[in-house]
């Protein structure tokens, strides 16, 4: 599989480049993380005005009808950058249901109301990326009214308006728009380890909806979170790879800098080995996830989109959280010091290490894909996507 960038991607990777170390530039993260609550609205309107937030629409709906390669690319840009506004909550993780619901004409407006706004518009899901059941709702003459609680909702606190899973009185699963200023919906901002992120807890109750707030429910629900939880793993997986780089930068710009015996300490063999590690790590997280990418671009599916959804992850996660400690310890002992970046850095490869699951969770969903329960392996006459 040929993982090279054609001239149009490669146009979009250094134009998110330039932009973004023009307006997410340290100085600025640090000033919305500390002061804005951790939400760059301003930057957010720039983002969609220059159709960021479309860019993996159909075009049928008004976006660019470009595939998860130009997300992931985007996204790599966004980790190395911090940037703080909700592009993964908001345009990668519903980027699958959008694409599900030009199918129909009703969920096409749907789409072009929300995601061609600069709305902030989110997915109620669990932190490990799970289709939650716990939700409610009952009929009440006209109305549905809808009863439950989602922890830790990312991006909640900023939201304007929520997706969120709850179980119908049918006993099936739905997704539900609500907006974020609708009666009885209570949200509870949280503090967060990693300031350039926001969360929530989102509460429904007694909330009333109308029945055009049931987006996709069903059997049909049930195929598209699979996709979807996939879809937005990768993406993840590239935020990853761009923290991971940054802190490989920034780790390598110090040791040229600080001089210990007369020489900079990166002429020392030790310190060399330690950023060739950082690198290998780095270079083999991108080669997964734009593997990824472009088989999911591809046409891949089910157990195999999958399978390179948590190759992706693994590596991503992995060399995400390796990298940004060696930054930090490359950095002797100003890498412990809020007036150095290395920790903001490592607080959002902490975070990303627990979004959509963690390594071992992914690395147990591969085990039972590929053995039964006796450890024996399965054939392919034995698939078991329902254990995933």
């Amino acid at each position: 599989m040929d993982l090279g960038l054609n001239d149009e991607q490669r146009m979009i990777a250094e134009s998110a480049a330039v932009f973004l170390s023009e307006n997410s530039a340290s100085a600025r993260v640090r000033e919305v993380a500390e002061r804005q609550g951790g939400f760059d609205r301003a930057l957010w309107e720039q983002v969609c005005e220059m159709g960021w937030s479309t860019v993996a629409l159909p075009e049928a709906a008004g976006g660019m009808g470009l595939g998860l390669m130009e997300l992931v690319l985007l996204s790599e840009r966004m980790g190395a950058h911090l940037a703080c506004v909700p592009f993964f909550d908001a345009v990668v993780a519903p980027a699958a249901l959008w694409r599900h619901l030009c199918l129909s004409g009703s969920g096409l407006a749907v789409v072009q109301r929300l995601a061609l706004s600069s709305k902030v518009c989110v997915l109620g899901m669990t932190v490990r990326g799970a289709l939650s059941a716990s939700a409610r709702v009952v009929v009440d003459g006209a109305s549905l009214v809808l009863d439950g609680r989602w922890p830790q909702v990312a991006s909640g606190a900023v939201a304007d308006v929520f997706i969120l899973p709850t179980t119908l009185p049918c006993g099936s699963l739905a997704l539900l728009e609500v907006a974020a200023d609708t009666a009885g919906l209570t949200v509870e901002a949280l503090a967060t380890v990693d300031g350039t992120r926001t969360s929530a807890h989102v509460t429904a109750a007694q909330v009333k909806l109308a029945d055009s707030a049931v987006l996709v429910q069903g059997d049909a629900l049930l195929a598209l979170w699979a996709e979807l939880r996939s879809f937005a793993a990768i993406a993840l997986a590239a935020e990853q790879v761009g923290v991971a780089e940054r802190a490989l930068e920034l780790a390598v710009e110090y040791t040229k800098e600080r001089v210990q015996f007369g020489k900079a300490v990166a002429v020392f063999q030790g310190v060399k080995h330690r950023a060739a590690q950082m690198l290998v790590g780095v270079e083999m997280s991108r080669s997964a996830v734009y593997g990824a990418a472009a088989a999911a671009d591809a046409g891949a599916v089910g157990e195999a989109l999958f399978m390179c959804a948590a190759q992706a992850r693994s590596e991503a996660t992995e060399a995400a959280l390796f990298a940004t400690r060696e930054c930090i310890q490359l950095h002797g002992g100003v890498g412990f010091t809020w007036e150095f970046d290395p920790h903001l850095y490592f607080r959002r490869a902490q975070t990303l290490s627990q979004r959509m699951g963690t390594v071992e969770q992914w690395h147990e969903e591969v085990a039972a894909l590929l053995f039964d329960a006796d450890g024996q392996p399965r054939t392919q006459q034995q698939p078991a996507l329902e254990a995933a």
